[in-house]
């Protein structure tokens, strides 16, 4: 699934950069607000940060595409309980956890005004660690793979680039049989610098 999804990623890039109006590329740095929802974590943000990389191709008029490639991180801790002890689904209890992506989102870009611009589009997160100590028996606790949905609004003024976004995770991210249904979510703040 990995390999088809950044096939497609690569083919409509080379599309878009062929018939593209215009075109851009930068870099891009933030802050991140994650949670994981499932009844074996805490509920909450955990601060974490993501930095990378994007490219713009505005094709007709106000509508346009932004593929990116982005290091991200999702923090998170297990519920509460005694020390050693040993949750229902199989996690080590009270245990804080940093889960790093590369994260790949390919966004639909609306520039609805002057300075304005809409971001709606699928992202595939790619897991770099697998967090064996969260497990009792060491083996890994996550799925390799998350695929989320995006929206999010970006200011931008010359080369700068400010933006916001919501990313919901649509897939269950477990790798635990016992551990019901987890996904993922992010709130994102940061800026990005158009450097060609």
């Amino acid at each position: 699934m990995k390999k088809l999804f950044l096939s497609t990623v690569v083919l409509v890039a080379i599309t878009f950069s062929v018939n593209a109006q215009s075109f851009a590329l930068g870099v891009k740095a933030g802050a991140i607000g994650t949670k994981i929802d499932g009844e074996s974590f805490e509920s909450g943000y955990k601060l974490s940060y993501q930095g990378g990389a994007f490219a713009e191709f505005d094709l007709l008029g106000k509508i346009g595409v932004q593929p990116e490639l982005l290091f991200s991180q999702t923090s998170s801790k297990t519920v509460s309980g005694t020390s050693g002890s040993v949750l229902t689904s199989g996690l080590n209890a009270n245990t804080a956890f940093t889960l790093s992506y590369l994260s790949i989102p390919v966004l639909l870009r609306y520039n609805f005004a002057k300075f304005f611009t809409l971001n709606v589009g699928p992202q595939y997160g790619i897991l770099l660690n697998k967090s064996s100590d969260l497990k009792t028996n060491g083996e890994s606790a996550f799925k390799s793979g998350d695929v989320s949905g995006v929206l999010g609004l970006q200011f931008h003024l010359s080369s700068l680039r400010v933006y916001g976004r919501y990313v919901i995770g649509l897939n269950n991210i477990s790798d635990v049989s016992s551990s019901g249904s987890w996904k993922s979510q992010q709130l994102e703040l940061g800026v990005g610098l158009k450097v060609l």
